[in-house]
This record gives C-alpha cells, structure tokens and sequence, in this order.
C-alpha cells in the first residue's frame, strides 16, 4: 500500500487537467442504450468510447476500450475515506485498506473454521485492550493476542492474494485511501481478466481480519513515517486551518496515534459492512477487452455483493474565513510556504473559473507566477495548485525564500500575483493558451489506461455525471477575461490560511512505541483450495512482441554526425522531440548551470519573458535534464506548430543573450539550494550518503562547481556551455505525426551544421570502491525512524546475468509477494518499507549492486538488521513462490508492449549497456528454463558472506550503536564529508 497522504496529495495536483476533452462537443447528452442484455450510457463525442453501466445490485461500471496492448488497467473505488471516519476511531478507512489484502474465507485460508475461531477470541481481546489503561493489564491482553495470532496464523497463506496476482502477470497491485474514497489499483493481462474479476469479486465478498496485529504495526511504522515528514506537517495545518469543522480538517487519512493504539477488529468490521456495498462502488477498467463480453463476466462475478442504504454524509457547514490566519510550523528540512483559499466542492460553479485562476496564475511557462517570480527569480521556487474535493475546494499558492528572505516576502509577492490576476494584467490571448495547455494535458493524461480509469474514478468519487467532466472544455471556452477577473476579485481577499514551515525542530509527538511481537509462522509452500483452482484455470495464451530496432525505428542521417531516430504517432496530434548529446556532468561541471542559465534568457529578438510567451502561444514546452553521461533536450506540443517551436529552440540555443542580473541570482539560488538540500532527509540518504558509500569522499554527486567556482563563473564561460553542445555530435529523438522526411527536412533547415564536429571534454572518471571490510556511515538527522540502505559492489555488469537477476528479484524482494517482504513485513511488522534487490547498472562497465533498505522505528533497528542479515546468508526455499514469481514475469513480458517514446529510449538503454536486441527477449526465454535450483545458486554466489557498506540515517542518541557496531566498522559522518561543501 502507497504512503497514503502523501499520495493522495500528489495525485491531486493536476487534477484540474481531469474531465478534459479535445474535441469540441455539439452535445454533452448522454445516450442512453437499452437494445442490449445491459443498458448502458455513452456521450457523444467522447474519445474514450466510455461506456457506463449500473448493474442491478447497483454496482457503476466504467469502461474503454483501447486496444493499446494486450492488459487492461483497472480500479476499484469506494466512496469511503477518511471523512467518513468515526471521530472517536480516526484512521478506519485507511486501515481497513490495508486489510483487503489479508484475503476472505477462501483466499488466504488453509482452514477456516478453525482459523475463526482464533479470530474471534482476539477481536475480543481487542475490545478489552481498548477499554483497559492499566498498563500491566494491557500488556497481558497483548501477549495473549500475539500468543493467539500465532495459533491462527497457521491456519493462513499471508500475502496469497498478492501471490495469485503476481502469478497471473498482474503489475502495479496497490491501494490508496484519501478523504472520500479509497480506490484498489491493479494493471492486469487481457487474457486474465476471468480470473482477475473472481479475485476481486471473492475479495470484496467477505474480508477476513487475520494478521490485524502485525498489519497494525504496518500501519503504526506508516504513522512514525508522517511524523518525519515536514510536507505532512504543512498539509495537516493547512488543512485543520481552512476547515474547522468539516472532517477535511478535523480529522487525517492515517489517523490519531491514541486511535491506532486501540483499534476495534469490530469497527473496522462494521465499517466495511456499511460503506463497502456494490450500490457504494465503481469498477473502472481502461484496456484491451471486448465490453459486451466484459460486462456479463462483471455481473456474474459481482452479483454475489448485495446492496443496503449507505448513510449520507451531511458535510459540516464551515463559517467564511474573513481575515488572514497563520500557521507556523517547524520541521528539519527547508522553510516553505502555503497559502490556501477555500472554495465550494467540484461540482459547484467556482470549479471552472478556478481551473483558469489557477492555469493563468502558474502554468510552469508563461503564468504570472512563472514569469514574475520564477523566471525573474524572486524567489527560490514557486507554484499554484488546485485540490479538487466533493464538499469543498482548495486554491494552494507555494513558494519556498531565497538566501536573506522571510517567508513573510514570499507571501507577499504570492498574493501580488493574485492582484494583478484581479487587475486584468494579463495577455487576452493567455486563456486561450491555457485552455489549449488543457487539451495537450488531456491528451497526453488519455494516451495511458491509467489516465483513463483515474478519470472515471474521480467522476464516480466526486457524483459527477460523467457528460460534465468530459464537457468541462466547452465550458471554460464560454468564460471571458472579464468574468474570470469578477471572480477573482470577488473570492479572494483576506480569507485565506498561511503555513509558515519554519526550519527548526519541530514540537515533539509521541512516537508510537514497539510492542512485544512474535514473528508469525510464513505458510510458503501451502496454497489454499481457491488459489490452487483459480490458477488452474485455463486462459488464451498471449504471445510476446518483442521489439526489433531495425523494423521499428527508422534510422536516418540529418548530416553525418547527427542521426535522427524516428516513430511516427498516428494516434494524435502530440509530438517529442530530443536533442540526446553523450556528454553530461562527468564532462563538464559547467553544463548543468549553464542549462539552467539559459532557462532565464531571452535572444536578441525576444525578451526572456516574450520567449516564453511565445512558446506558450503556440502550445509548446521546452526542459533540460543532465545526467552524469548524457543530456537532453526536449521539446513537445501540437504537432501544427512543431516548426515554429523548433526554431525558437533552435534560436535560443544560438542566440542567447547574457543577462548579468539573472547569472548573479542563479547564483544565489544554486548556493540557497546547496544549503536546502543539506536539510532534505531524501537528499542525504538516497544521494549523498549512497554516493559516498559507493565511492567514497570524490564521486560523481561531489563533482559539482565548489562554491568559490560557482560564484566566479561567467555569462561567456556558461553560454560557451551551450553553443558548444550543438557542435557535438549528437543524435534526434523524435516522436509525432510528421513524416520522417518532413521532419529531416524542418531540422536541415533550421541550423547550419558545421564540416566536422568538437570532440567533447573527457569525462572524469569515477571508480566505485572495492569494498575490503564492512562499514557502517552514520549520519544523525533528525527523525522518529532510523532508515537504512546496504551496498554491496559485485561483478561488472554482463547481459548474461540479467534473466537470472530478474527471476532472482522477482522471487527474493522485489514486490509484496516475496520473500523479504513476507518476512520482514508480513511476518514481523519490522518495517512499512523494505526491499532487497540486485541492481544492474546503466552503463555498461559498471558494477552490479546489491541494494537493500528498510525504514524502521529506531528502537525496532537491531531486529530489523538481523532479519536482513538473516536473508543475505540463509535464502528461503518456496516452489510455491518461485511459481508465482517465474510466472509472473513471463506473464508480464508477454503482455507488455512498448510504444510512443518507450521503444525510443529502450534502444538509448541498449545501446548504452552494449545490447544489440530487446534484451526482453533473453529474459523471456531463459527464465522459462530456470528453477528453484538456479534462484539458491545465484543467491549462494552473489549474497551470502558478501562485504558490504551499511548507511544509517537517524537521530543518534536513538540509534543502538552497539548493534551497529556488528556489522562493521562505524563512522560518523558529517553533511559536509558526504556533500563535499
């Protein structure tokens, strides 16, 4: 299951780009046809050919067909979150997700009539454990609940439902729980769809409660884990401010730390009794499958749910805000700022002028956030963002200060932004651009069947008929500037919240403590009968469709030294376009910078600000990424004015103008983000501290300009950077409708081409260390959990390992079905996050890796390495698992089908580790022949008593450096030696 708020959150962010159609509608109406077995309503059109059904038990049904590759996305929402949670047991609805995966009476269940009755008596003594506050008495309840969880436990397969869904090729198996629905995601092959819909209709049919005391520690780990994130500190303020009485506020996803500690088997029980009814739930799939043949297998599956009266939900009437609140908080990362408006819920009048408000304030190119304060750099970094909600909305303004700045100043100049939006100082042509930005997003959003069942899900969850979300377009076109400006200046005011995060240690909250747990018994090798039928059912087979470089991209010179790597888009009027150079940050330090410089610059024709508008204008972005080896540059957009964009690219890159005030700014705000990172706890871990224990003190993420370099490095010196780039050989990725020779043609002409080409700058080369004794960095930081990453270098990457590495990382800890997530999750609550897996590099003569982590509570930290440890040198053996996981992969490779750029970058990735074919194609065959055998010898070989560099990121005094001790020689790092400044 996904970090749930966080998740939720960042899905939200683009959510005004959902319910978006390209087409222009002569008619929303829906159509309603009844001449089939199962009625069912369309809307004219409508480009994802949606189809609605409600079946008799009340069930909504979504579906498109899209015959994209052989799989089909799917969801399952109930309109049930977190608002929906009683107050005196918040976090419900989260939890109860997480036992929809513990399986019913059949899955799961190796014999259930003696397996209830050890279930019952636990959800008794939880009654009792809630209602008791002697401590004394509280722990004897708790050892009588572990003793009996174990007794039932060997009545169980754990983790069977992941097991069968990873046996039958599915990927992606997760769930989410937000405010008003929690939504359960699986990405499956069409040829599975029979035994996938008996999976879901047996799920959802009659849950059963088993594992609840390590799941809840699960979720007790999930909880530890907010607690050390500053972006949760400012959304729970933020939210508690903006609703004093509605549940959006007063209450959170994950729930109250007292609540998780004294949970009700019962109430999650009723819970689920209540919400979970077919009348209560949207089945959304987006794929390839035939709908009328769909649609019966549904109803025969699902017809065993039967419906009851949901109770309504009254939202609580909030009083209008009328003057400024502030909120400050304070956490270990880097100050930042929220500013939120709340608004009535999606379905209101307000949604539409806020999509605008928010599109003509911040766009990421041509807003007057963008170019007031982004591009002008007047602050660090700032945004706008919408969070669409059923009952209520919010409108969020961020930005985080530069060196010297409050974050009083950045509010100001946030709400400025505002005045000018309500002054009308904007461009009569930026809502038609905007709404052109709409339908490219939309566009892109329906290219995917997850963006198609997202869309369904948000309708369903929201109660929006699904003619107003794919007519939204229509309407937004029908809003003029004037209206737009009324609105503004009519709903934004002084009714606004701010969270002030401030850096600093935050006040204290009670961590929740580690209780007393015995590791249950994992039934590896048993299947339950359902399992054993439902995979014995026979289903078409789907041949795999390998890619074959020479047929499926067409190769063509632009000159002699620059390749144009070409696929032609006959699905819509999108285009890509990459400028892919073999020089990167290893090459230059200057590049990086040099990029970002030109992201302020205007040419001698065109104003910084002209040149994003214009580029805006015509419905096209532009973005950098560097990379130690390699940069690109891509440009996207309509296809129509693919010309046009080119050459203002083109332009750019040859005629950039030096801007002295902007260099000295970005300056200014490389050396602030050098500082912030230095805060960031996934900066120091997963960066810094992993780079350092691969290479040691010099390595590629230290290879960076020293502060003294940064501040005496010139305009000439950074544009030198950039026009050199086009004088490197280099090659064009490009991806749209144009022909190739209508392509060739418009980059022939675009530039001239020099005789002969630069040789790049040597690369600086980098040399993982060997590692000759174990050693454990430490770095103190801040936080409730201690996190924990183990290196260990191998051999030098070879083609040949790669099918034995993937059935290897299938079977031992790469997903929720395997044996490190079984044993250190499922079996001793050890951590929420934990995965062990042997990793190949990108490059060809590189190291493979060895790479595992685990978050986990500090005091919780020795268990949890000796699990790992365990692992690393004694493998469980489980034909049953292996199965699963050789199925699995060959199930997933033959459904799977590249397409759009994938196929482009799948051949960069080849030619970069020395693949001349879709290595697919090794990993399909070889793995076919494997066994168990094979899976204990690559273990033997690669992992046991194998050196290794352990890295511990947690607050010291919390860390039992004994244990540490252990495990190799310990050293204390400091931010600088693993930062380099």
């Amino acid at each position: 299951m996904t970090d749930t708020y966080t998740t939720a959150i960042k899905r939200r962010i683009p959510i005004f780009t959902i319910g978006i159609l390209f087409l222009h509608l002569i008619s929303c109406k829906p159509m309603i046809n009844e001449e089939r077995p199962y009625p069912y309503t369309t809307v004219p059109g409508d480009s994802l050919h949606t189809r609605i059904y409600t079946l008799k038990n009340g069930l909504t049904v979504y579906m498109s067909p899209y015959l994209d590759e052989p799989r089909i996305y799917t969801s399952i929402a109930v309109r049930a979150g977190s608002k929906n949670d009683p107050a005196e047991t918040t976090g419900l609805a989260h939890y109860l997700e997480h036992m929809l995966f513990k399986g019913t009476d059949s899955i799961g269940s190796l014999d259930y009539e003696k397996e209830h009755v050890e279930l019952e008596k636990i959800s008794e003594l939880y009654e009792q454990y809630r209602t008791t506050t002697d401590t004394e008495k509280r722990a004897a309840i708790y050892k009588d609940i572990d003793s009996i969880s174990n007794v039932a436990a060997s009545y169980t397969v754990p983790n069977e439902y992941d097991k069968i869904l990873n046996s039958i090729g599915a990927q992606g198996t997760n769930a989410y729980t937000w405010v008003e629905q929690t939504v359960y995601v699986n990405d499956i092959p069409s040829n599975k769809l029979d035994q996938w819909l008996t999976m879901e209709a047996e799920r959802f049919r009659n849950p059963v409660m088993r594992l609840f005391h390590t799941e809840l520690e699960t979720v007790y780990e999930e909880k530890n884990m907010t607690m050390d994130s500053d972006s949760r500190k400012i959304w729970e303020n933020l939210f508690a401010g903006l609703f004093k009485k509605h549940t959006y506020g007063t209450q959170t996803t994950i729930g109250k730390a007292e609540h998780l500690k004294n949970p009700s088997i019962k109430n999650v029980i009723n819970y689920y009794r209540t919400y979970y009814v077919p009348n209560n739930m949207a089945l959304c799939i987006a794929g390839d499958f035939d709908p009328d043949a769909t649609i019966k297998l549904i109803d025969q599956k699902f017809s065993v749910l039967q419906p009851k009266e949901v109770p309504h939900f009254t939202p609580a009437v909030e009083e209008a805000i009328t003057e400024p609140s502030i909120i400050k908080v304070k956490g270990p990362e880097s100050e930042e700022l929220v500013i939120g408006f709340r608004f009535d819920g999606i379905n209101s009048s307000e949604a539409d002028y806020l999509t605008l408000a928010d599109k003509v304030l911040f766009n990421q190119t041509a807003g007057l956030i963008d170019l007031n304060l982004n591009q002008q750099q007047k602050v660090l970094d700032a945004g706008s963002m919408l969070v669409m909600m059923k009952d209520y909305s919010t409108h969020i303004l961020s930005g985080k200060p530069r060196e010297g700045q409050s974050l009083e100043q950045v509010k100001e100049m946030l709400l400025a932004q505002l005045e000018l939006l309500k002054e009308g100082k904007f461009p009569d042509w930026l809502l038609e651009a905007a709404i052109n930005d709409l339908k490219i997003e939309q566009l892109k959003l329906y290219e995917s069947n997850r963006g198609r069942v997202e869309a369904y899900v948000d309708a369903f969850v929201w109660g929006m008929t699904w003619p107003d979300h794919v007519s939204q377009i229509e309407r937004l076109e029908k809003i003029t500037k004037k209206e737009l400006v009324d609105f503004v200046r009519n709903h934004y005011s002084s009714n606004y919240i701010a969270v002030f995060k401030e850096h600093g240690t935050p006040k204290s909250e009670t961590k929740i403590q580690k209780p007393p747990i015995t590791p249950l018994k994992v039934n590896r090798d048993t299947s339950s009968q359902f399992a054993e039928k439902l995979l014995a059912l026979k289903s078409e087979k789907t041949e795999p469709l390998f890619l074959d470089y020479k047929k499926d991209i067409g190769f063509f010179d632009v000159n002699p030294s620059i390749k144009l790597h070409y696929l032609q888009n006959k699905e819509n009027e999108l285009f890509s376009l990459y400028y892919v150079f073999d020089i990167g940050k290893n090459n230059s330090k200057k590049i990086e910078l040099a990029l970002d410089y030109l992201s302020y610059l205007g040419t001698s024709k065109l104003t910084p600000k002209e040149f994003s508008q214009e580029l805006y204008k015509i419905g096209a972005s532009f973005s950098a990424f560097t990379s130690d080896d390699y940069v690109y540059l891509k440009l996207s957009g309509l296809e129509k004015n693919s010309a046009a964009a080119i050459r203002l690219l083109e332009n750019l890159l040859v005629d950039a103008r030096p801007d002295q005030e902007a260099l000295e700014k970005l300056k200014e705000g490389t050396l602030k983000e050098r500082t912030d990172a230095k805060l960031s706890k996934k900066k120091i871990l997963f960066e810094a501290m992993t780079s350092y224990g691969k290479y040691g003190p010099s390595s590629p993420f230290t290879n960076i300009l020293s502060n003294k370099e940064l501040e005496q490095v010139t305009s000439q010196e950074l544009l030198g950077e950039v026009h050199d780039l086009l004088q490197y050989r280099h090659r064009v990725l490009y991806y749209g409708p144009a022909s190739s020779q209508e392509v060739l043609s418009e980059l022939r002409s675009v530039r001239h081409y020099p005789e002969s080409m630069k040789t790049p700058p040597v690369a600086d080369l980098f040399r993982d260390l060997e590692q000759q004794s174990n050693l454990v960095y430490v770095v103190d930081y801040d936080m409730t959990q201690a996190e924990v990453i183990l290196l260990t270098r191998d051999e030098l990457y070879n083609p040949s390992i790669l099918p034995l590495s993937t059935l290897f990382n299938e079977y031992y800890g790469g997903g929720m079905s395997s044996v490190v997530f079984q044993e250190l999750r499922e079996a001793k609550a050890l951590a929420y996050s934990v995965f062990s897996v042997y990793k190949t590099p990108k490059q060809k003569d590189e190291h493979n890796y060895i790479v595992s982590y685990i978050g986990t509570q500090a005091d919780k930290l020795p268990e949890a390495l000796d699990g790992i440890s365990i692992l690393m040198n004694k493998l469980p053996k489980s034909p049953e698992l292996f199965a699963s996981a050789l199925n699995g992969i060959q199930q997933k490779i033959s459904t799977e089908r590249l397409t759009r750029t994938e196929i482009l970058f799948n051949y960069e990735e080849a030619v970069r580790l020395g693949h001349d074919h879709d290595i697919r194609t090794d990993i399909y065959r070889e793995t076919a022949r494997m066994s168990l055998a094979d899976i204990e010898q690559f273990h033997s070989a690669h992992f046991r008593n194998q050196k290794h560099v352990m890295l511990v990121l947690g607050k010291k005094k919390d860390l039992d450096m004994t244990t540490l001790k252990k495990y190799g020689t310990v050293k204390e790092l400091t931010l600088k030696d693993i930062f380099g400044y």
